[in-house]
């Protein structure tokens, strides 16, 4: 590039209004920013011993500032640890077996490990950060010289460059959060299987096969992440009560190898289901359902949407299931109160009329009103008689959810297809699970399968409140990947109170709509489908 077509793009973003001098002052800064990025892209790159492993280290420009660790073939893990616009990544070039026997034969080295990985890892990011000062100087400058041919255009380009790499390491200083590390994101992928990914003709020959490949994933994964976590970054205590959280599974068989591959590599005490295990809720799909005494642990359900009575009928009878619809049940130790879903609407050629987010949240308000709120309290364990002080408590859509906002430390959800979290104003923590099915057929409709999800939930066994979460992700029918998001809960023993929402009016029913008491009572109400909560879907569609 030559100082006529800098003067052009300095001119272009400066507009034509100003001088010549300042069109100069930009050419000559655009050109730092250009050679020091160059020369940070291609010379910072170190291989410096870290323990008993050799690790690469390179920056690389990036949107948003993270460090990428590349254990290459079983994936890389991920960290938001700065807000500067470089990406520091780490790669695991080779490990050397001598000094891992000696590691594990000497248990002198369990002290000394850490402060000599610490002490290795400081050593290279030096010598990185020596590197990317050098070469960005001397990138500058060469790109000042090719630009300009100038010496003086060239050493202020160069100086410049100096200035760039100079603010970005102290940007990456001040924002740098050590918080991230217990934050990790795990990304994987399966090499050395053959691609399953054809016609549906060919997806369906080898179903079974994709369907062993995918619990083995599922399986290897977990287990790496599960160790990862054992490190100083969340430990949980032994006593902590660890929850599967499932949604829409729309009768996906591929769900059962993932819950199953979860359950027992993350050693999940108890699965919550928040609804939609059926897609019609037909007598014929109760046969899905069998799975689940399979399982081995307690197994809390509430209907979705798509679920009949019928379905919910099947479902109680397996093995450990516990179906909630407006009652609660003591498991594992936690008190879990669960609302089935008052509509059925597995048919969305015909709209519903009335206000449904009105009487959704008013279903939730009603069921409030038998919790005790804030949930449990150490301070006051035993509850007011006729009220329930609920640990978690299980609805199906997250509407109904917001009506019982203060009364409970966690409400969990499903039906938008799509995972999120929000902490609402009274300190509850509402989490919506995406589609633990990948929503069935609907995945395939897509240019890319929906993914599968599910998040284990950890639950201190004294304090009753969520501590931190992993959410798991899959990648849909015939992909072969997998991420797993470790979160901490900030502030778990926050107080938990309600707001001052307006009372529901009990003789409010909107048309279309059923009243209050039959909201409360959890009854299966037969709505004409169709209907929307004005929300954008992960699917693309209503669920």
């Amino acid at each position: 590039m030559d100082s006529s077509r800098l003067r052009a793009l300095a001119r272009k973003a400066v507009g034509g209004r100003v001088t010549r001098v300042s069109v100069r002052v930009f050419a000559i800064v655009l050109a730092a920013v250009i050679g020091g990025w160059l020369g940070m892209t291609f010379g910072a790159k170190v291989d410096t011993p870290v323990g008993p492993a050799d690790v690469g280290m390179s920056l690389a420009p990036s949107w948003s500032g993270e460090t990428v660790i590349d254990v290459r073939p079983l994936g890389t893990l991920s960290f938001d640890t700065h807000n500067a616009p470089v990406r520091l990544d780490l790669r695991i070039e080779a490990v050397h077996p001598e000094v891992a026997e000696e590691i594990i034969k000497d248990p002198r080295w369990g002290d000394r490990l850490p402060s000599t990985i610490e002490a290795d890892v400081m050593s290279g990011l030096r010598s990185l950060a020596v590197r990317a000062v050098l070469f960005a100087v001397a990138a500058g400058f060469l790109t000042g010289l090719v630009a300009f041919r100038r010496l003086s255009r060239a050493a202020w380009t160069a100086a410049g460059s100096l200035a760039m790499v100079v603010v970005i390491g102290g940007v990456s200083a001040l924002t740098f959060n050590p918080r991230s590390i217990v934050e990790p994101r795990y990304t994987g992928l399966l090499t050395g299987v053959p691609s399953l990914i054809g016609s549906a003709q060919s997806i369906v020959s080898k179903f079974s096969e994709y369907r062993g490949q995918l619990a083995k994933l599922v399986t290897n994964v977990s287990q790496l992440y599960e160790a990862g976590s054992n490190l100083p970054i969340f430990d949980p205590d032994p006593g902590t009560i660890r929850v599967l959280h499932v949604s829409d599974l729309h009768i996906n068989p591929l769900a059962w190898s993932v819950i199953k591959s979860l359950k027992d590599q993350f050693k999940a005490d108890l699965i919550i289901d928040t609804g939609d295990i059926s897609d019609h809720g037909t007598k014929a799909e109760n046969e899905f359902v069998k799975e689940i005494g399979s399982l081995g642990v307690p197994y809390v359900y509430v209907r979705g949407n798509h679920d009949s009575m019928t379905t919910q009928r099947a479902v109680g009878k397996q093995k450990n299931t516990i179906v909630l619809d407006g009652a609660a049940a003591k498991v594992k130790g936690l008190t879990i109160y669960g609302i089935g879903d008052p509509r059925f609407t597995p048919d969305k050629s015909v709209q519903a009329e009335g206000d449904e987010s009105k009487m959704l949240v008013d279903l939730g308000r009603a069921n409030a009103a038998k919790l005790v709120p804030g949930g449990w309290s150490k301070s006051a364990p035993t509850p007011p008689a006729g009220e329930i002080a609920a640990d978690i408590v299980a609805v199906h859509d997250p509407t109904v959810g917001r009506g019982l906002s203060g009364y409970v430390p966690l409400v969990l959800s499903g039906h938008v297809h799509a995972r999120s979290t929000e902490l609402l104003p009274s300190g509850t923590r509402l989490m919506i699970q995406g589609s633990t099915g990948g929503a069935g057929l609907r995945g395939l409709e897509h240019d890319e399968p929906t993914p599968l999800t599910a998040s284990v939930l950890y639950i201190g066994k004294k304090s009753h409140r969520l501590e931190a979460w992993d959410d798991i992700t899959v990648g849909g029918l015939g992909e072969q990947w997998i991420q797993a998001e470790r979160h901490i809960e900030p502030d778990p023993g926050r107080t938990i109170s309600p707001e001052s929402p307006q009372a529901p009016s009990p003789t409010a029913t909107g048309s279309g709509s059923p009243s209050p008491a039959a909201l409360a009572s959890g009854a299966n109400v037969p709505y004409a489908s169709g209907v929307s909560d004005g929300r954008r879907h992960g699917t693309g569609r209503k669920p």
